[in-house]
């Protein structure tokens, strides 16, 4: 059988940390494989914010597409395959197992995100990214002056509340039947501002331009037909209210599962600790991204690869050395150049290329 293939950085998970991460460190010469599951968080998205000079018209899967294509220009393996299991073989290589294969490598960096947990409302989850969302920084822009719910019942779901009022004037706080969790001085805030508050159970979520006649059945998946948008929420005793959109606030559960059987130091919250460069309490394991912080913020996922493929550089690599170690070093021993002799070769044709891989606008004629 022959030997796994081997790398110097292997990535888990493909959503912008985790891509961006990979890209840093094939362009700095690495020998660099990304692994990623079918359908993970941020494939869901439809629309793409706050990401400068990229159109919203791009969705979360378009934008991983044309950054696994960077990737594989670049000399980068990109596996769509599920890691189940990552090992310490000894203090420079890690054996990473997936579902479909083995490799090993002598840096790991997890960039495995966190999950949403959903509300318990039928038919609502459906309407993700299209009247139902996750992060205010992301859609509150959308749902400007509309009429705008917040399903939760803890102390984030009232400030959230509180923070929609900068964007419309038409907020309803829905607890779903839930006692309220919040502190007694955040209550004092929501009886000054302009925030409703419903108690009662939300039994259903209906379509835009239904009436509220048709409540959807929860199918277990997110995301219905692309020109269906969220039309409002149906209550136990009958009331049927007309909403723009939505949040629901019920919390976040980080993947740290790889993290912990490495031995990664974790934050009471779950989310894995790292430093400002994604290096976690284990030497030779990173961690990026939402899985470090939960900021569901794709720029911010962005910049934490990049500082991560920066300090993965500078830990993989000689160059250059240490004044005080020069005279301990044989210039014989040395690599050079450092780089990958492929990545090199990739390098060369690579300046001769007309075209590269990624968001563009199209040519005349195209």
């Amino acid at each position: 059988m022959p030997d796994p293939p081997a790398y110097e950085v292997a990535v888990v998970g493909g959503g912008p940390a985790g891509l961006t991460t990979a890209l840093y460190t094939t362009r700095l010469g690495h020998r660099t494989a990304a692994f990623e599951r079918a359908g993970g968080r941020h494939a869901a998205v439809d629309n793409v914010h706050n990401l400068l000079g990229v159109s919203e018209d791009v969705s979360g899967s378009e934008l991983a597409e044309l950054g696994v294509r960077q990737l594989e220009e670049y000399g980068a393996d990109y596996h769509p395959d599920a890691v189940e299991t990552v090992e310490r073989v000894d203090e420079d290589r890690f054996r990473i197992d997936g579902a479909h294969g083995t490799a090993t490598a002598e840096r790991v960096v997890l960039a495995t995100g966190f999950s949403d947990e959903g509300p318990d409302v039928p038919g609502l989850e459906r309407f993700t990214g299209r009247g139902l969302h996750y992060c205010l920084h992301c859609d509150a822009y959308t749902l400007g002056d509309g009429a705008v719910f917040v399903l939760g019942h803890t102390e984030h779901a009232a400030q959230v509340a509180m923070l929609l009022v900068h964007f419309t004037d038409d907020v309803t706080l829905l607890t779903d039947d839930e006692a309220p969790e919040w502190s007694d001085e955040t209550a004092a805030q929501l009886e000054a501002h302009p925030v409703e508050r419903v108690d009662g159970e939300v039994i259903g979520a209906f379509a835009e331009g239904s009436g509220g006649s048709t409540v959807l059945e929860d199918e277990g998946v997110r995301g219905g037909p692309a020109e269906e948008w969220l039309g409002g929420l149906t209550l136990a005793d009958g009331t049927e209210r007309e909403f723009l959109g939505g949040f629901a606030v019920y919390g976040l559960e980080y993947n740290n599962r790889l993290a912990a059987d490495l031995g990664c130091d974790l934050a009471d919250d779950g989310a894995v600790e790292a430093d400002n460069e994604g290096r976690t309490s284990e030497d030779g394991v990173y961690a990026v991204g939402d899985v470090t912080h939960g900021q569901n913020q794709t720029p911010i996922a962005m910049g934490d690869g990049a500082r991560a493929g920066i300090a993965l550089h500078q830990d993989l690599r000689a160059f250059p050395v240490d004044a005080d170690a020069l005279d301990a070093v044989d210039p014989t021993d040395l690599r050079v150049p450092g780089a990958a002799a492929e990545l090199r070769a990739r390098m060369r044709r690579d300046r001769g290329r007309d075209r590269h891989a990624g968001l563009r606008d199209p040519r005349p004629g195209e």
